[in-house]
């Protein structure tokens, strides 16, 4: 049972709509749909507590390479098993409008990813993979992760964004194994 869902990406205003911040979006429509109550300072988040839903939402403020600091706060703090921690991020390595839940798994590469298995211990939660594609001109990944949606890209990714969202409330309704068939899809 997931008590807790992470999305990752970096604070401040220069990085609010860029590729590395989707997991950031995800957790700020779940907030519109939920009655999330005040923002605490804690863990070294953003926190909302989610009461009717029995769930944590978290906006850690680390920047991504140190999201692990976050987590693993959160997990000590509020008493709760990494196996109930969702954990919502860009994935270089699918292409946008692609959406995939995972009970676990690597890295990938994904250097907030690292950085949270590393410091919890363990590869095994569950994670909500969304696609941004690889830049097609090949310049500089970091330069692309930084950088916001183009125009048609941004109508895409807000359908995706909504997709991620009603697969979250299906992963809540009924465990991460069920809610996979809903929310495993590509959305192109």
């Amino acid at each position: 049972m997931v008590k807790a869902i992470v999305g990752l990406g970096n604070p401040g205003e220069e990085y609010k709509e860029t590729r590395h911040n989707i997991g950031f979006m995800v957790i700020d429509a779940l907030l519109k749909r939920f009655d999330s109550g005040k923002r605490k300072e804690k863990c070294f988040s953003h926190l909302y507590q989610c009461e009717e839903e029995g769930v944590l939402l978290a906006k850690p403020q680390t920047y991504m390479n140190l999201s692990g600091n976050a987590v693993l706060n959160i997990i000590k703090d509020y008493s709760i098993s990494p196996q109930n921690v969702l954990v919502v991020y860009d994935d270089l390595d699918l292409p946008l409008g692609v959406v995939k839940l995972r009970k676990n798994g690597s890295s990938g590469g994904h250097r907030g990813m690292r950085s949270i298995i590393e410091l919890i211990r363990t590869e095994d939660f569950p994670r909500l993979r969304i696609g941004i594609g690889r830049p097609s001109d090949k310049r500089d990944v970091s330069n692309y992760v930084l950088s916001p949606f183009s125009k048609e890209e941004k109508l895409l990714a807000e359908k995706v964004i909504a997709h991620c969202e009603e697969c979250i409330v299906n992963v809540l309704k009924y465990g991460v194994d069920k809610a996979m068939n809903f929310c495993n899809r590509s959305l192109v």
